[in-house]
């Protein structure tokens, strides 16, 4: 990924592929921990990774919890974006506009410089940010789960209107995506 002119957008791309998230609170595991004190966040977020998990049957039985295999960081890519995002966010970090508020770099930390070293933090904090995709793959071949209406191929009278059905992420939120997803396959439904 070349960071330079292009902000955090390789130049081979045709949208961004990084997000930041600044929280005015030290936040960490989703808040599920308790960090005491005051500060800040920066999360840096791969808003197009090339990894791929998938979710399987681990029985045969209807109360059988599925398999999730989310696969996070398999993809060499995934690590490069987020090691050059996580560069940038030092450098907005570090501007004169909020140096001055900071005390210090709690995670990774300051003394954490080496590319090897910054992508060990990488995989040991790296989390989901909750916008899996494409586990029930809409589309019009005999491979995709759903047809371009939602209907479950194979299963009569079930649809799948959710973020499962998109064929690829978005580069971003996918909540918004879901709801035109939902509100067009309701449209479709009621025959508008």
């Amino acid at each position: 990924m070349n960071e330079g002119a292009s902000g955090g957008r390789s130049p081979s791309l045709d949208r961004p592929n990084l997000q930041f998230r600044f929280i005015p609170a030290y936040l960490r595991d989703h808040g599920r921990n308790t960090s005491w004190g005051y500060g800040v966040t920066l999360h840096v977020c791969d808003l197009l990774p090339k990894s791929r998990g998938q979710v399987t049957l681990s029985g045969p039985g209807a109360l059988t919890p599925a398999r999730i295999e989310p696969n996070y960081l398999s993809h060499p890519d995934d690590i490069e974006v987020l090691l050059a995002g996580l560069k940038i966010a030092r450098r907005v970090m570090a501007a004169p506009a909020i140096a001055g508020h900071l005390k210090s770099e709690v995670f990774p930390g300051k003394s954490v410089q080496s590319d090897a070293d910054l992508i060990a933090d990488i995989r040991a904090r790296a989390e989901t940010i909750y916008h899996p995709v494409g586990t029930c793959r809409m589309g019009m071949d005999t491979a995709s789960v759903v047809d371009p209406e939602g209907r479950v191929r194979g299963v009569h009278g079930l649809r799948a209107v959710d973020a499962s059905v998109m064929p690829s992420i978005i580069a971003g939120n996918t909540n918004a995506p879901t709801m035109m997803i939902a509100e067009n396959v309701a449209d479709m439904m009621i025959g508008a």
